[in-house]
This record gives structure tokens, C-alpha cells and sequence, in this order.
């Protein structure tokens, strides 16, 4: 319907009268000649959305006269449903008349089926916290549609992430025929307790059959706006079961884990490293919640050496897979036989409701001594001084010639012996010249790292101490892990740097760490006493950590 209102020479026309809530229309300002200032609309805010506004301009000469149209085309929905008043709009000194129109509430139009609605559902209503949830949104049309927007789900305390690609299908739905397109997400919520996904909203353009823009160049499609919204959807969160454990709480569809070996690793070779890959695979559950697989338990006289985690996460259409890898390089101290513990990581199965647990097996592992590691030494022949020569009457005196000879090489000989002494005095003497001069350097570095983890014992920064500590284990001892170098440091401050280790490397946040108490353990600490501890261990690590 069409409602034509005149204030002076502004003109107001209505599209459609009466219109559905949650439906858009257009409404037309037409001036037969420029106006003094450009319009006001805000008195529409009160009742409607502005949506859209255009402008267009005309002109016609019909028998040598001229003829101006200006028009002002808005595309409004109605906040709310009544009869209800588009107010004037002032143009300057000049304004348009009041205009009515009836929007009817959204179920008065829901007697027949509609071309437009959105519907969503969600796998499991009461879910354990931190369990994913398969939310589904299908939107049905029966319409063209030229575009449209659509809001994300939201909820708080919760992880969202889309699942997938878009699907488009045909169905029927209460003996109509629709085209379906279909959307999954998977959300992961953080916090037990009641809480509410909130209603997801869609605007679409609708193009208009049979009915083109006739002063468009184009000559495109005429549309409408509509929007619609989806239902809203509460959880029922559970906390984590009682049966659960102290664990890590791990809900889950499935969950894999396996190791590899190297090629060497059936028996292995004393000093040589051997690689051991442990996999876990996690259907329906984000990667920031898997487990560690290394613990350091390995038995006596086999190193190991944990490489950082390889984390890997994919959306899929029925749920999240996320990867943890770690590879771990073991080198065996001494020949024997080796125990590697078993590994079992605890898991929620959210579709048996049931704790299970996922297992790699105690193995045991052989190492030989490497050969030709060590070279036999060949026996020294005895040292047997010659018998004492007898002199009687007819033994023959050395002749005075040869006895020259002799006195003269045994003084060569100590001519070069003194010579080799001075040597190796003047050669011990520049170094400890040179150990002296850099004595300051060495004391200017410990000075530094002492500096920096007092710095950071102040402000209470575990990082900042993590890298104190690297530099002072890898200056002092020759190691590069916190693990280690607590292993070259008496109590209390080997308490103190397995403590910082576990903060920055566990499940606890990091803003709990008080660094007074490893600063005192640090400045107590005596050197002296474990300063060639590790020095005799032919090993070195293959990383930092």
C-alpha cells in the first residue's frame, strides 16, 4: 500500500503498509526542487532502525519546461510492534507530514509458514566443564537471498571455534521445501554452573519478485531487509567428577597415544643418542588442555634429553582434533639393561561417562659398550740394569778419546734439559699472568648475573630469574636446564630452582612466584663444595630448555 502525504513541496510514500516486526521497509522523501539544508532524520531513531539511506536526483523537460525531483529513500525496521507514527522531517524551512503504519507483531504473521527463520541445537545440554559441546545453527529459506550477515555465538567463560565449511542442502519442513545451510561450532566452556548461549541474529536482503528499481542504469532487483533471530540456549555445566581424581581433567571422544623409536633403538650404544617420539591424539578437546608425557623418572645411567612439544590443532566437521608430540633423545651412561616406566595419561570418555586411561607399556631397552671404545695398552718391557762390568788385570782401559766423547754428550744433554726447564717456566708463568688479568672479567659477569637475579627476585619476575639462573648454570657448570643445574646446588637452593622450574613449566600461574626466598637461598649458596661435580660428566645437553 501506498500512503502519498504532502508538507509544502516534500512528498513521504511508504512501500509496504502494514509490515511484520523484524521486517524492514522503505520509506521515500521526494522535493520538486533542492531543499535549503539537507534533512534531519534523527526523529526516526525513536521508533525505527535506519537501515539504509540513498539519494537520487532527476530531471525532465516536457514542452521546453523543466521539472527537478529529489528523493531521499530509507530502509527502516521497526524496534517494536503498535501502530506506529513516521514523525516530520524537517528540510530547512520546510518539512514533510506525518506519516502512520501498523507493524504486526512477529507471531500475528507466523499463521502461515515462513520464508525466513533460523534454528539451532546443541549435541549435549548437561556437559562436564571443559567438554566440547557440538553447537548447530541451520538457517531455512524459501526466498532468494542477495546478502545477508549473521552474528557469532557468544558465551562467556567459554572457547568457541567454527567446525568446518558451510553446508547447503534441500529439505522440507512442515511440507514445504527449503534450502538448508548448515553451520557447526564447537564450544568449550571454562566454568561449571548454568550458563546461556545468547540468540544469534541474521539480516538478509530478500530480492523482491517481479519488482525492479526503475530509475536504477541497471536496472537491478528490488529488496527487502528481514531479520530474524534464533532461540537462546542454556547449559547445564557439571563440575569435574569426584571419580575424576586429582589428575589432569581430560574430557574427551577419544584419545590415542603412542611412541617410535629410532632405528637404533632395539639395542642401543653406550654414548650414542637413541630418539624416542610419544604421540597423543585428542578427539574433542582444544590443545591448551593436553597433558605433558615426559616425566623425569628415567632409570640410573641414561640421560634424557625432552625436545620443546610440537602442538597441533584441527577444526573438524564433527569435533576439534588436537596433537601433542614430544621427542625425547635417551643416551645411556654404561653398558646394561634399561626399565623405561609406563606411561598413563587419564581421560574422561564423555560418551561412556567413564574414566579410562590410556597406556604405552613399561619397555625395556639394551645397551652395549661401543667397539673399539677403548685401546688395550701394550706391556712395558721390564728396565734391567746391566750388570756391574768385573775388572782384573786384563781388562783394557777406555781409551782417553772416548772418554772425551762421552763427558761431551752428556753436557750437550744438560744444556738442553736446562733449556727445556726455562721454557716451561716462562710458558707457566704467562698463564698465570693471563689467568690474573681475567680474573676482573670473570668477576664483572658474575657480578651482572648476580645483579639480574636479584632484579628479578625483587619483582618477583620467574622468567627473568629463569634466565639468570641458565646464564650463571651454564657459566659455573656447564649446563643449560634449571633441571640440572639444581642438581650442582646444595638445599635450600636446589628446593628453590625445581620450584621456579615447576611454576614455569607446570599448571600454575605464574604470578604466585616469590622470589625473596630463592634470592637468601642464592646469596647462602657455597660454590665450593659442588663446583666440580659435573664437570666429569662427558655429557652434554642437546638443548635448552
Amino acid at each position: 500500500m501506498t500512503s502519498p502525504l504532502f508538507a509544502a513541496d516534500i512528498s513521504v510514500s511508504i512501500d509496504r503498509n502494514p509490515i511484520n516486526l523484524h521486517e524492514s521497509f522503505q520509506i521515500t522523501f521526494t522535493a520538486n526542487d533542492q531543499p535549503d539544508v539537507e534533512p534531519d532524520f534523527s526523529p526516526l531513531d525513536k521508533d525505527f532502525e535506519i537501515l539504509n539511506q540513498t539519494q537520487q536526483q532527476s530531471v525532465q523537460i516536457i514542452n521546453w519546461k523543466k521539472t527537478k525531483s529529489i528523493q531521499w529513500i530509507l530502509t527502516l525496521m521497526a524496534k517494536h510492534a503498535g501502530n506506529l507514527v513516521v514523525p516530520a522531517i524537517n528540510f530547512g524551512q520546510d518539512s514533510s507530514q506525518f506519516a502512520a503504519i501498523v507493524v504486526n507483531d512477529a507471531q500475528v504473521a507466523a499463521n502461515t509458514n515462513e520464508d525466513l527463520f533460523l534454528q539451532v541445537e546443541v549435541d549435549t545440554p548437561k556437559p562436564y566443564i571443559q567438554e566440547q559441546v557440538i553447537y548447530t545453527l541451520k538457517l531455512y529459506r524459501k526466498v532468494n537471498i542477495s546478502q545477508a550477515s549473521l552474528t557469532e555465538p557468544a558465551l562467556e567463560n567459554a572457547v568457541i571455534e567454527k567446525l568446518g565449511e558451510d553446508k547447503n542442502y534441500n529439505t522440507q519442513f512442515q511440507s514445504e521445501n527449503y534450502v538448508v545451510t548448515e553451520r557447526k561450532y564447537a564450544i568449550f566452556p571454562q566454568k561449571s554452573g548454568t550458563m546461556t548461549i545468547a540468540p544469534l541474529n541474521l539480516t538478509a536482503s530478500i530480492v523482491i519478485p517481479g519488482q525492479r528499481q526503475s530509475n536504477s542504469f541497471f536496472n537491478r532487483q528490488k529488496t527487502r531487509t528481514q531479520r530474524v533471530e534464533s532461540a537462546a540456549i542454556s547449559l547445564e555445566v557439571q563440575a569435574k567428577p569426584v571419580s575424576a581424581g586429582t589428575d589432569d581433567w581430560l574430557p574427551a571422544k577419544q584419545v590415542y597415544l603412542r611412541e617410535k623409536w629410532t632405528d637404533n633403538a632395539a639395542q642401543m650404544i653406550v654414548g650414542q643418542p637413541a630418539t624416542r617420539t610419544i604421540t597423543l591424539l585428542v578427539e574433542g578437546a582444544t590443545v591448551g588442555i593436553l597433558p605433558e608425557l615426559y616425566k623425569d623418572n628415567m632409570p640410573q645411567n641414561l640421560k634424557a634429553y625432552p625436545d620443546q612439544p610440537v602442538l597441533e590443532e584441527e577444526a573438524k566437521e564433527d569435533g576439534i582434533i588436537s596433537i601433542r608430540e614430544e621427542k625425547i633423545a635417551l643416551i645411556p651412561g654404561q653398558a646394561g639393561t634399561y626399565t623405561l616406566p609406563a606411561i598413563e595419561i587419564p581421560w574422561w570418555n564423555t560418551q561412556t561417562r567413564k574414566m579410562e586411561i590410556a597406556r604405552i607399556a613399561e619397555r625395556t631397552i639394551t645397551a652395549v659398550a661401543a667397539t673399539g671404545s677403548t685401546v688395550p695398552l701394550e706391556p712395558t718391557a721390564p728396565l734391567v740394569s746391566p750388570a756391574p762390568a768385573t775388572i782384573n788385570e786384563n781388562t783394557q782401559q777406555p781409551e782417553t778419546g772416548t772418554f772425551l766423547q762421552i763427558k761431551t754428550l752428556w753436557f750437550w744433554l744438560a744444556l738442553f734439559f736446562a733449556c727445556a726447564w726455562l721454557v716451561t717456566l716462562v710458558y707457566f708463568l704467562s698463564r698465570k699472568t693471563d689467568h690474573t688479568e681475567k680474573q676482573p672479567f670473570a668477576v664483572e659477569k658474575k657480578s651482572a648475573v648476580d645483579k639480574s637475579l636479584k632484579k628479578a627476585c625483587t619483582n618477583n619476575d620467574p622468567v627473568m630469574a629463569k634466565n639468570a639462573l641458565l646464564q650463571w648454570g651454564r657459566e659455573k657448570f656447564k649446563q643449560s636446564s634449571l633441571s640440572k643445574i639444581a642438581e650442582q646446588c646444595e638445599q635450600p637452593l636446589q628446593g628453590e630452582i625445581l620450584s621456579l622450574n615447576a611454576i614455569l613449566y607446570g599448571n600454575v600461574s605464574t604470578q604466585t612466584w616469590q622470589g625473596a626466598e630463592l634470592w637468601t637461598a642464592f646469596q647462602n649458596h657455597k660454590p665450593d663444595t659442588v663446583a666440580g661435580k659435573d664437570q666429569t660428566d662427558p655429557l652434554q645437553p642437546l638443548f635448552k630448555i
